[in-house]
């Protein structure tokens, strides 16, 4: 068979089918799932990118392994390609945080990882690999810091706990998760990331809601509105939150923080399957990581400040 047969063959495949030789690997899942993302999908971007935008979307565990995994990172990528607003490249290899691998990204999206998730799995190392995992750490870290992206779903709060710059960039650590049900308020009104939200009404919520106690790893707690601009949170009028470890009851579930030179989207929802294909969740995603992409301008002045500033 000769070879321009072959590339004539390969064309018609490609123009048949949709296929593309750069799309991502993802996992496989119900086609009715890919249906209700689809259904559920925002129209376009909240802005026009400044340039083609590309996610590393990393959902390695070395803890709970939550099943939605494959419809989130399946969604993440359906919500690029309908809106234009970035592409993505699902993987679970540690090798992924290379600093030459890390310089093709604009972003990185944890999604539902969890524990030292650039270990390997039975999370043991040599000192050759204890070496490249420490590596893999500070090219992490070089890059948000240095002016690129972080995004993180849900479990990325319940990661790297003993890695005290991994929890001053994702913005808090998971203690618990007392409740299956919230109301949430609006934190921040009028604000480029929250417009999806009815601010005068707020909105109930049926997920895995998480608590951010006052102290967790290392008697350590990254949470603070000092340091991050709180966007949503559970709305404490509304709800008896006795059960939850804070005097305060200030329980966030999503903000934005700028990290040295880059930015950090975080949201703690996203344990179950219907977060991914939940039509104003997704488009508070895409806000989100146009925010850590550079992409929507946004005020991320910590809520402490700006309500001193009142």
């Amino acid at each position: 068979m000769s070879r321009p047969f072959i590339t004539f063959a390969l064309s018609l495949i490609i123009a048949c089918t949709g296929f593309a030789a750069d799309a991502p690997k993802l996992p496989d899942i119900k086609p009715d799932v890919v249906e209700k993302i689809k259904a559920a999908l925002p129209e376009k971007a909240f802005a026009t990118p400044k340039q083609a935008r590309k996610v590393l979307v990393y959902s390695k565990t070395l803890g709970f392994r939550h099943g939605s995994i494959g419809i989130g990172a399946n969604s993440m990528h359906l919500l690029g390609e309908k809106t234009g607003a970035f592409t993505i490249v699902h993987s679970e290899d540690p090798a992924s945080f290379d600093a030459d691998n890390l310089k093709q990204f604009d972003a990185i999206l944890m999604l539902n990882t969890t524990g030292d998730c650039l270990k390997p799995k039975n999370g043991k190392l040599t000192d050759e690999e204890a070496a490249t995992f420490e590596q893999r750490k500070k090219n992490f870290q070089a890059f948000v810091a240095g002016g690129k992206g972080l995004a993180g779903v849900h479990s990325a709060s319940d990661t790297f706990y003993a890695w005290r710059e991994y929890g001053d960039m994702i913005g808090a650590w998971f203690m618990s998760h007392p409740w299956g049900k919230a109301p949430l308020k609006v934190d921040s009104p009028n604000h480029p990331l929250t417009g999806m939200f009815d601010a005068s009404k707020g909105f109930d919520i049926q997920d895995e809601i998480y608590m951010f106690g006052p102290k967790t790893a290392g008697n350590y707690q990254p949470y603070s509105r000092e340091k991050l601009r709180i966007l949503l949170s559970i709305d404490a009028s509304k709800m008896d939150v006795k059960g939850g470890a804070r005097e305060d009851k200030d329980y966030g579930i999503s903000w934005i923080r700028e990290y040295e030179k880059g930015r950090v989207f975080y949201c703690a929802l996203g344990h179950s399957d219907q977060m991914y294909y939940h039509p104003v969740v997704l488009k508070h995603y895409l806000a989100g990581l146009q925010y850590a992409l550079g992409d929507l301008e946004a005020d991320a002045t910590p809520s402490a400040k700006v309500k001193d500033a009142k």
